[in-house]
């Protein structure tokens, strides 16, 4: 169920534009989830008119999940803003983004990790990465088990890459109404983190990110650790998918 000051705001938009609507939904919820916990506007399919309209309003951290959608972005926006990758990224599509991506949410596999390395180095950047791990019951999903990221790490400690900053875990909860099952999937996620954390990254800083929870579950996700939720709906409204 959406919050009430969703449905207060649909009435609100009828009668005002979008521009005062968008402002309104990221106070709301910046007073909700306070400073502690990192607001990733998700502006798949939004124009740049909107994207532009949340940044007027404050916001500065944005996530996108196609390559060809936020290389079209990217020139026509503040310069400033934090781009965030959160889709499914395939290694011979790094190269359009490693120039000015922030932080790529979305790896899972030693393969991947390698080219971001390779193109950051070219563009002389360090770029933040996430482990996604798999923790819903979808296939279709994409991700890592805890095998799988455990190799990654192994791996990736034999060859130091200089321009990857590892930043945390990223996942995505079922598609489902029982908040049991989602609760369970994030505590999952989180309890993955603590084990990377205490066994490979105790003395690494940057190591502290925990990306979960969207406009229908971030409750949840908070409650489980997220500090990072990745909010679109809820900012933007329903958005028209082509």
């Amino acid at each position: 169920m959406l919050p009430l000051y969703c449905t207060i705001c649909k009435f609100v938009c009828s009668h005002l534009n979008s521009k005062m609507c968008i402002a309104e939904n990221l106070r709301q919820l910046n007073l909700e989830i306070g400073a502690a916990v990192k607001i990733i506007a998700v502006s798949k399919f939004q124009s740049v008119k909107a994207i532009q309209e949340a940044y007027d309003a404050g916001q500065k951290r944005f996530g996108e999940n196609k390559v060809q959608e936020i290389i079209l972005k990217y020139p026509l926006l503040p310069k400033d803003i934090e781009w965030h990758f959160l889709g499914h990224l395939q290694t011979n599509k790094v190269r359009f983004i490693a120039p000015f991506v922030h932080m790529i949410h979305s790896v899972d596999s030693l393969k991947l990790l390698q080219v971001i390395n390779k193109e950051a180095s070219r563009s002389n950047r360090v770029i933040n990465c996430l482990l996604q791990f798999h923790v819903a019951s979808e296939e279709t999903k994409f991700g890592l088990d805890f095998q799988e990221a455990i190799e990654l790490v192994h791996a990736a400690a034999l060859h130091p890459m200089q321009n990857i900053c590892f930043a945390g875990v990223m996942g995505m909860a079922s598609l489902t109404g029982d908040l049991a099952q989602i609760r369970a999937e994030f505590k999952t996620l989180k309890t993955n983190f603590d084990y990377l954390k205490r066994t490979y990254f105790q003395k690494n800083i940057d190591f502290r990110e925990i990306s979960m929870g969207m406009s229908g579950d971030y409750h949840l996700a908070i409650e489980e650790g997220s500090t990072m939720v990745r909010i679109g709906t809820l900012i933007f409204g329903n958005r028209n998918d082509p």
